[in-house]
């Protein structure tokens, strides 16, 4: 699985021969197909890979071309994506009622399961093609960052010669890089829309506010084989996206936590360039202009520019694997105890997800592409762990407590080993964590007060008022 974040590859030939055979016919070509696949020539595919690259020529003076001028054309994403979903199965009235139905039932058991309210405001079914539509705003949100950062550091990396020199070539160096962006994140959505089952199944609130959705044909192609009643797969489906609603719906922190952490780690992307440096070296500038083949050579020179991974885009991932972990163990914990005495499935579904996501499921996939981030299952099992540890400890107003703030959510550690949090949490003569925090804010908001009140330069407080002998002069009698 490739591990840098979209827009890199590894350097190695190989590998990218390995991408350009997929099975599924896809392709790493950044004009989004292969004309010459092993279906033989396609003239309409060819067609429309001139087409985008005559849009992008055309552009290259006016700031924009095809899909923008963005750091990531996302109408080369949609419409690679949209032909990667390929024929699909349109809804009917009967789907819908019973993602419906699934929905309002298990909202009722997942009450008794945590103090976290119903979220859910809008229950509604997708098709693929639905959730790429729907779904595009929130990657958007997520790519742009990385893909600017890169393609900034491109721009600025170049030695200064081959700035100047290059000059409009840089514009279409840019578009073709959003092109290439576009690519690659338009065959992980095309992917994604055809097996995700629900509109958090990667981990992320992806739906709006306050909307459950499931995707019917994926969950169809999810259940084919699993020897488990399909009625009980859509409850238990449901079950997840209703907890998962309810947690986003009422932890208003953590939505943007999530996109901001990943933000986080694209400011601290690098660049190494010393090899395209060195190679620039030998070059006369002039000749960039009067032979176009010395900057393809100057680019080959530094075979791959792979990223630079910091100690702060570490700690970045960290917490982002962390979170996420902690999402995915507390929805487990919740929906197993709502559902455990009511669907004989409940735990053998619950064991399939997990297999899921260990093998890479589409979280995995996706967040491995995105960021070079794959979450270890290892995390979701210890996060789950640590909540049912809290669990014991205390009672379910605790454990949901501490999503109130996330000064007192756990970290990295706290995950490894729980029992310095429990006690943090529980300890203190306090079984309410918030109540804990709201104290001590309490206190510190009078402290600052009492600072304020303190006398000024020039004041007089009882203590500056001292007796005449402390002054030298006579005792009054």
């Amino acid at each position: 699985m490739n591990d840098l974040p979209f827009g890199f590859s590894s350097g190695r030939g190989d590998g990218d021969d390995d991408r350009d055979r997929k099975g599924d016919g896809s392709s790493s070509n950044p004009l989004g197909g292969d004309p010459f696949g092993a279906g033989g020539f396609d003239p309409n595919q060819l067609g429309q890979m001139l087409s985008q690259l005559g849009s992008m020529l055309s552009g290259m003076g006016q700031g924009g071309g095809a899909g923008g001028g963005g750091p990531v054309n996302y109408q080369v994403a949609t419409s690679l994506a949209r032909q990667q979903i390929g024929n699909f199965s349109p809804l009917d009235d009967g789907q819908r009622t019973a993602v419906v139905e699934a929905v309002r039932l298990v909202e009722v058991w997942l009450d008794g399961a945590t103090t976290l309210p119903a979220g859910v405001t809008q229950t509604t079914a997708w098709t693929p093609v639905q959730w790429l539509e729907e779904t595009l705003p929130t990657w958007k949100t997520l790519c742009d960052p990385i893909a600017s950062q890169i393609s900034g550091m491109f721009a600025t990396g170049l030695p200064e010669e081959a700035r100047q020199f290059a000059g409009p070539m840089l514009g279409m160096v840019t578009q073709m890089g959003g092109m290439a962006f576009g690519t690659q994140l338009g065959q992980g959505l095309g992917h994604l829309a055809k097996d995700v089952l629900t509109s958090t199944d990667v981990g992320l609130p992806l739906a709006p506010t306050g909307t459950a959705v499931l995707l019917p044909e994926a969950i169809a192609k999810f259940a084919d084989g699993l020897e488990q009643p399909a009625q009980e797969i859509i409850v238990f489906l449901a079950a997840r996206e209703a907890a998962h609603v309810r947690l986003f719906a009422h932890v208003p922190w953590l939505r943007q936590r999530l996109l901001s952490t990943v933000e986080e780690y694209a400011r601290g992307i690098t660049m190494d360039f010393s090899g395209i440096q060195e190679a620039a070296q030998s070059i006369d500038p002039t000749e960039l202009l009067s032979n176009p083949g010395k900057i393809e050579e100057l680019m080959s020179a530094g075979t791959s520019f792979e990223p630079t991974t910091s100690p702060e885009q570490k700690a970045a991932l960290a917490r982002l694997e962390t979170l996420l972990a902690l999402i995915e163990g507390w929805v487990e914990r919740v929906v197993d105890h709502a559902l455990a005495d009511r669907i004989p499935s409940a735990g053998a579904l619950a064991e399939t997800m997990r297999r899921r996501r260990a093998t890479g499921g589409p979280a995995e996939q996706t967040f491995a592409t995105l960021v070079g981030l794959e979450l270890r299952p290892r995390k979701v099992r210890e996060a789950a762990a640590l909540w049912d540890k809290l669990l014991e400890a205390s009672d379910i107003a605790t454990r949901d407590g501490v999503w109130a703030h996330p000064d007192l959510m756990p970290d990295g550690d706290d995950v490894d080993s729980p029992a310095g949090f429990i006690d943090r949490v529980i300890g203190g003569g306090t079984d309410d964590p918030i109540a804990e925090l709201e104290k001590q804010m309490a206190q510190e908001a009078s402290a600052k007060d009492e600072s304020d009140e303190s006398p000024t330069d020039g004041g007089t407080s009882p203590d500056d008022e001292g007796t005449d002998d402390d002054k030298g002069g006579p005792a009054p009698v």
